[in-house]
C-alpha cells in the first residue's frame, strides 16, 4: 500500500454519512418506490434485497478495499493494487473509466439539482398555492425554456458543492455530510409521519409491501439486479475515492452493509413521503421526473400545511442532490489533484468551473438545442445514454474482475482481515455473482 497524502475519515459516522449521501441520489425519491410497485410490490423488495447483498455489498466492497489499498484517486489506486499483484498498471484505466463516469453524469446532473433549488426557492417564496395541472406543466416548461434560470441555479447549486469539496475532507465534507445526512433523514421521518394523517399512507403500504408473484418475471429479476448495482453508487470512482481516506483499523465489511441498508431504508423511506400524495390526490406515479417537478406541485396546493410541506421536501431534495454531486466530484478532484501536482483548491475550482461550463450545454439542449443531434440523440440523452449503458456497467464489471480473478489473493485478504469470515464469501460472490450479473446489465444495456 502506498500513502499520497490524503486526509481520513475521522469517524465511522462521517464516512456512512459521506458515502450514503453519495449513494442515495434524485432518482432514488422516486424510481424505487415506482419500480417496486410495478414489479410485484414486497415481492420485488425481497428480490431487490437478495441483490444488493449478493451483488451491491460485494462491489461495494470491491471499490472500497482498491481505495484503500492504493490511497490515491481510482486510476491511481487501481495501478497501486495492480502493480502489487504482478499485473499491469494499465488496469488504471478502469479507475479511469470511473473518474470519467463520475463527469459526465456530473453535467447533466448539476442541471436537475439546479432545478431542485430553483423549485425550494419558489416553495419558500411564493409556494404553489393555485397550482392545478395546467399551471405546473406550465411552470416546468416555462423553466426549461428559461436558460438564464437555468444557468444561474445549476451554478448556485455547483457553488455550494465547489465549497464543501474546496474546504477539504474532514473540514467539507465531513462537516456537511454529518449534518446534511441526519437532517435528511429527520425530514424523510418527519414527512412519512405527516403522510399517515394527511391520506394515501395505507394505499402506500398496499403498492410497496403487498407481494404480487405473478408479476416477477426474468425482467423483475432484471430490474432488482440493475437497482441494487445502480443505487448504491459503485462504478463512479465516488467510493473507491472515499475508501482512499479510510483509516486501516475500519471494517470494510461492516461499512458496505451499513451503507447498503442505509440506502435501503431511505429509499423506502421516499415512497412514504412521495406516493401517498400520487394515491390520496390521484396522480400520475409513472411520470419520472416529472413526480417530483410537475404532479407533486399540485398536491401541495391542496393538502393542509402543503406550503410547508413543500419546502421541507426540496430542503430533502437539495440535500441528495447536494451531497451526490460531492460524492460525484470528489472523485474527479482527487484525480486531477494528482494529475496536475496541484492544489486540492486549485484542483477544485478547475473541475467545478469545467463542469459547469458543460452543464450550460446541458440546458441549451432542452430547448434552443434539443434539435441537435448525434446517433439519432442530443446531448443530454448522449450523456445519458454513455454513462448509463456503457461507462457505468463497464466501470463495476472491471472492477469486480480485478478484484476476483485478478488481484492477489493475500492483498484483497489483507484489506478484509477485520472480518475474515466474510472473505470467502465475499470473493465468491464477486467471481461467480457479482461478474456475471453486472456482464448482464452491460449486455441488455447495448443491446
Amino acid at each position: 500500500m502506498v500513502s499520497t497524502g490524503n486526509a481520513v475519515w475521522s469517524s465511522r459516522f462521517a464516512f456512512v454519512m459521506a458515502s450514503v449521501g453519495f449513494a442515495v441520489g434524485l432518482g432514488n425519491i422516486w424510481r424505487f418506490p415506482y419500480v417496486t410497485g410495478e414489479n410485484g410490490g414486497s415481492a420485488f423488495v425481497m428480490i431487490y434485497l437478495l441483490c444488493a447483498v449478493a451483488i451491491g455489498i460485494p462491489c461495494l466492497m470491491a471499490e472500497l478495499l482498491v481505495g484503500r489499498r492504493g490511497g490515491g484517486s481510482p486510476p491511481t489506486s487501481m495501478a497501486v493494487v495492480a502493480a502489487e499483484s504482478g499485473r499491469s498498471k494499465r488496469w488504471r484505466v478502469v479507475g479511469g473509466m470511473g473518474v470519467a463516469t463520475a463527469y459526465t453524469i456530473a453535467i447533466t446532473y448539476a442541471v436537475v439539482v439546479g432545478w431542485v433549488l430553483w423549485y425550494l426557492a419558489r416553495a419558500l417564496v411564493t409556494g404553489f398555492a393555485d397550482f392545478d395541472a395546467g399551471v405546473a406543466e406550465a411552470t416546468f416548461t416555462g423553466l426549461l425554456a428559461n436558460n438564464e434560470a437555468m444557468v444561474l441555479w445549476t451554478l448556485m447549486g455547483n457553488l455550494i458543492v465547489g465549497v464543501i469539496i474546496y474546504a477539504g475532507v474532514t473540514s467539507g465534507i465531513e462537516r456537511a455530510v454529518t449534518v446534511m445526512m441526519p437532517l435528511m433523514f429527520a425530514l424523510l421521518v418527519g414527512l412519512s409521519i405527516y403522510n399517515y394523517f394527511a391520506g394515501g399512507f395505507i394505499e402506500t403500504l398496499e403498492w410497496l409491501f403487498t407481494p404480487d408473484f405473478s408479476k416477477v418475471t426474468g425482467a423483475t429479476v432484471l430490474a432488482a439486479v440493475g437497482q441494487a448495482f445502480f443505487s448504491i453508487g459503485v462504478g463512479m470512482g465516488g467510493m473507491m475515492t472515499y475508501g482512499a481516506y479510510l483509516p486501516r483499523d475500519f471494517s470494510i465489511a461492516r461499512g458496505a452493509g451499513m451503507i447498503v441498508l442505509a440506502d435501503t431504508l431511505i429509499a423506502i423511506l421516499a415512497g412514504f413521503v412521495v406516493f401517498p400524495a400520487v394515491f390520496h390526490f390521484g396522480l400520475d406515479m409513472a411520470s419520472g421526473p416529472g413526480l417530483i417537478f410537475q404532479t407533486l406541485p399540485v398536491a401541495f396546493s391542496q393538502m393542509p400545511g402543503g406550503s410547508i410541506f413543500a419546502v421541507l421536501f426540496f430542503v430533502m431534495l437539495a440535500v441528495a442532490g447536494v451531497t451526490s454531486m460531492v460524492g460525484l466530484l470528489e472523485s474527479v478532484t482527487s484525480w486531477t489533484k494528482e494529475k496536475l501536482d496541484t492544489s486540492r483548491e486549485r484542483s477544485t475550482i478547475l473541475v467545478i468551473g469545467s463542469v459547469t461550463s458543460l452543464s450550460v450545454i446541458s440546458v441549451l439542449s432542452y430547448n434552443i438545442w434539443e434539435d441537435y443531434r448525434l446517433l439519432g440523440m442530443n446531448f443530454n440523452e448522449l450523456t445519458e445514454a454513455l454513462y448509463d449503458r456503457l461507462l457505468l456497467p463497464m466501470a463495476g464489471l472491471l472492477v469486480a474482475l480485478f478484484t476476483g480473478w485478478f488481484m492477489h489473493r493475500e492483498r484483497s485478504e489483507d484489506e478484509l482481515r477485520d472480518d475474515p469470515q466474510w472473505y470467502g464469501l465475499w470473493r465468491g460472490l464477486t467471481r461467480f455473482v457479482v461478474v456475471p450479473a453486472v456482464a448482464l446489465i452491460l449486455i441488455t444495456g447495448l443491446i
